[in-house]
């Protein structure tokens, strides 16, 4: 169930690309083999950077948004992925209870909530949405840009379950990814399955346990292959007492900036890059862009403006930073009119069901893209001759990027999986 798409893209195909291309069963075999030890998170986004010589994800979310900017002939494939999902876990399932984001007054997200609905319906489940909001007393209508609306109805919880009035859930999804804490009403449901765990939000999870269960898993993949695992691999670093607004803990950002800044140079070197190395200082926790600097020479650390340390030090519902993660920077060489590119795969259960590209006509290559201005451009479904022709040389056949990217993607998603059971507060502990 990997979808073969096309990208606007026909660049000669990479010797990355073609060794992940040759090696599809190996690939396929041994993705097969982890899931049967690991379970996928239920749903998964993950932002991918190809620079030619490199092809890393650079952030992976647990509770995607953005399921708007799939297209009308990628929904047979969720619906179907939403169904191997469900079945596995409550399968008989009638009522699916969906908590979106609280600022839902955002129509963009209102759309991403009603293809989400649109998704859950068509397997066959009464789809009904419920609000963390506190203000929202009645079900109350939001309107839609498509003249249509949606009804957001308060949460009702009675001792170990919750619901709506006059409904009653079997499975809960959560669209909000927990930014500003686990409200109370989350906690304790025993009798109901709460997807994805409280420990997959930004209340307790953390990109550094992330990308260190990417680590090992890309390394693992890398054996598979016989290849350098840093070809997919970003490194990073964390710091973990930084007040950027009181200029607190700067030193050791700075420190971890340089010795990467140094080890990507001897990578570069090794490969016979010319690029100049940079990494990029992120939140720890939290998504939405936000909390997101590149550095390209540490001493930049030394002189941050107040307009830089203001942005560095919240995000997302006003949660202060106090973790960064500074990870490798991976240049986007991938563009679409001219403007600068970066692929989102999306995938639910453990498959991938599309993505689109992220474009930002404003930001360079070495820059976030998650910012105001960005556009979106779905992969579109590929015809079959344009699936890469074995044997053919690279540029002669068109490649087939999305499987590589899927399987980078898949390679995320089974990291998550990974670290969401070494996080899982409710684990067994076995001596």
């Amino acid at each position: 169930m990997v979808p073969h798409l096309i990208t606007a893209l026909t660049g000669p195909i990479n010797e990355l690309e073609a060794r992940i291309l040759e090696s599809m069963p190996a690939i396929e075999r041994w993705f097969r083999l982890e899931w049967m030890e690991h379970t996928p998170p239920f749903y998964t986004s993950v932002d991918i950077r190809n620079a030619g010589y490199k092809l890393a994800p650079v952030d992976t979310n647990l509770f995607p948004g953005g399921w708007n900017n799939l297209t009308e002939e990628m929904l047979p494939l969720a619906v179907q992925a939403a169904m191997a999902a469900i079945e596995k876990i409550c399968p008989e399932a009638k009522n699916l209870l969906l908590i979106p984001e609280k600022h839902t007054r955002n129509t963009f997200y209102l759309m991403n909530v009603q293809r989400l609905m649109q998704i859950f319906h068509q397997t066959g489940l009464n789809v009904r949405l419920g609000t963390l909001d506190e203000e929202i007393k009645k079900p109350t209508k939001l309107a839609l840009p498509d003249g249509s609306e949606l009804t957001v109805e308060p949460l009702v919880r009675t001792r170990g379950r919750l619901g709506l009035k006059d409904f009653d859930p079997c499975t809960i999804l959560l669209n909000n990814d927990l930014s500003g804490g686990i409200p109370k009403i989350l906690e304790g449901l025993h009798e109901q399955y709460l997807l994805p765990p409280l420990h997959a939000g930004w209340a307790v999870r953390r990109k550094s346990n992330h990308f260190r269960s990417y680590e090992e898993v890309a390394k693992k993949f890398a054996k598979l292959l016989g290849m350098d695992p840093w070809l997919i691999n970003p490194m990073f670093a964390q710091c973990g007492k930084v007040n950027f607004a009181e200029g607190t803990g700067i030193d050791c950002v700075k420190g971890h900036a340089e010795a990467l800044i140094a080890k990507i140079r001897r990578k570069y070197k090794e490969y016979g890059i010319t690029d100049k190395p940079f990494v990029v200082v992120k939140a720890d926790a939290g998504t939405y862009g936000m909390g997101i600097m590149t550095v390209r020479d540490p001493k930049e650390l030394d002189e941050l403006n107040r307009r830089t340390r203001n942005k560095m030090s919240v995000i997302k519902e006003g949660q202060e930073v106090t973790e960064v993660i500074i990870q490798e920077g991976v240049p986007t060489f991938e563009r679409i009119n001219e403007a600068v590119a970066e692929p989102v795969v999306y995938m639910l259960d453990r498959y991938v069901v599309g993505g689109f590209y992220r474009v930002h006509a404003e930001r360079g290559i070495d820059e976030n893209l998650n910012a105001p201005g960005a556009a979106f451009v779905p992969l579109a479904f590929d015809e079959a001759s344009h699936l890469p022709r074995p044997g053919a040389k690279p540029g002669a056949s068109a490649p087939n990027r999305f499987y590589m990217y899927g399987v980078i993607g898949r390679l995320a998603m089974l990291a998550a999986s990974y670290e969401l059971e070494a996080t899982d507060p409710e684990a067994e502990i076995y001596e």
